[in-house]
């Protein structure tokens, strides 16, 4: 990925961020985590990829991270759909998910990668085609190409639009709608990903996720 940063769609994005905070602009996340979904996941230990499209425009939430927030923050509607989803699927409690950090999925191998990796306060989708895309479409198609046995979840029609390119036949793709409030009782909850996932992971012999958050 290191060569996508001289390429001109990633200068130009570059200086679009330079002048938005020239301009005082708030950005989430921080400078420092724009990237936290590759620092957090190496490509080598990747086997589960979840895919995200911006990240969280409120203060204190986004920490380079899809879905995640940081310990302390209070757990948004999409992730406390996640987490039910979890619980009856996998038969976990409540108490395994005390709050919303997901960085021990990302040390395990589940790459938290949001389609794009800025956003100004308070404006969703503020930074939407400005170049994060490319730079993450270049990444799953990495992904796809130099590695096998990859779990993708897609959630939604923008993440399943982005996947279009995986190769089914070397890869395992679930597909649900997205977990949001508004969509997730057509049919995220009940569609045991993260079973499916582990199941996968066991038989290629890949050591499976403990998708509990640890206290």
């Amino acid at each position: 990925m290191l060569e996508e940063f001289d390429k001109p769609y990633m200068l130009e994005l570059k200086e679009f961020l330079r002048l938005e905070l020239a301009r005082k602009k708030t950005i989430y996340p921080k400078g420092s985590e724009y990237f936290n979904a590759f620092n957090s996941t190496s490509f080598d230990k990747v086997k589960v990829v979840v895919l995200g499209q911006d990240p969280y425009h409120g203060p204190g939430q986004a920490h380079g991270l899809c879905f995640s927030v940081a310990r302390g923050v209070e757990v948004p509607p999409s992730l406390v759909n996640i987490f039910k989803e979890i619980q009856a699927d996998l038969g976990l409690a409540p108490g395994d998910f005390r709050h919303g950090n997901l960085k021990s999925w990302a040390e395990q191998g589940v790459l938290l990668l949001n389609s794009v990796l800025t956003v100004e306060a308070g404006r969703a989708a503020s930074h939407q085609g400005k170049g994060w895309e490319a730079f993450t479409d270049r990444a799953v198609s990495m992904l796809n190409d130099k590695k096998d046995h990859v779990v993708f979840m897609l959630w939604g029609s923008y993440a399943q639009k982005k996947g279009g390119v995986i190769d089914e036949k070397r890869h395992l793709v679930l597909r649900a709608p997205h977990p949001s409030p508004l969509s997730a009782h057509r049919g995220f909850l009940g569609c045991r990903h993260f079973s499916q996932a582990n199941a996968y992971l066991t038989r290629h012999g890949i050591d499976p996720i403990d998708w509990r958050l640890p206290a």
